[in-house]
């Protein structure tokens, strides 16, 4: 017998291993993140006139409210409140244009995201001096949603989500 031979059945076992482990992970996909009954408010419309003096300072259109996309920021302010994490994506599998499409959100769209804002004010000041944020919200949208949660679960911290969308 050959050394090649001899690794032949170790080749084999790892391979075989290797193969077990990829279809437990497959199969251990986590479900998506459940939302509880967990309250949103819509905040879009004390939102709408910050974001709106902001375009109109840097020669853009007013966006309009959108209700598809505040419903999906909703959704996503709920999803962060109940996890207790401010995350775009909550779970294996998330994906952000299925689950805005899902809400009825044309594409392209975009999703700003904060953590800990008590107030409106506070939260689209935040996004403002964050530079990826701010160009969301200086791009080629046409529509807005804005929606606050907080969770017991999470120590009632304040989740902010804005979704602009595209007509």
């Amino acid at each position: 017998m050959n050394s090649q031979t001899l690794n032949y059945p170790r080749r084999y076992a790892l391979r075989l291993a290797a193969l077990a482990l990829a279809a437990s992970i497959a199969s251990c996909a986590t479900p998506p993140a459940r939302v509880s009954n967990t309250p949103a408010s819509d905040q879009t419309a004390s939102a709408l006139p910050l974001v709106n003096a902001l375009r109109a300072k840097n020669g853009l259109p007013p966006l309009k409210i959108d209700a598809a996309a505040s419903n999906a920021a909703a959704y996503q302010a709920r999803r962060m409140a109940d996890a207790g994490k401010m995350e775009h994506l909550i779970g294996i599998g998330d994906d952000f244009g299925k689950r805005v499409k899902a809400s009825g959100v044309k594409l392209p769209a975009a999703e700003n995201i904060a953590e800990g804002q008590r107030d409106v004010n506070a939260a689209v000041t935040a996004w403002i001096n964050s530079p990826k944020h701010l160009h969301n919200m200086l791009g080629k949208y046409d529509g807005l949603g804005v929606a606050l949660s907080s969770s017991p679960s999470s120590g009632g911290k304040p989740y902010w989500s804005m979704v602009l969308s595209s007509d």
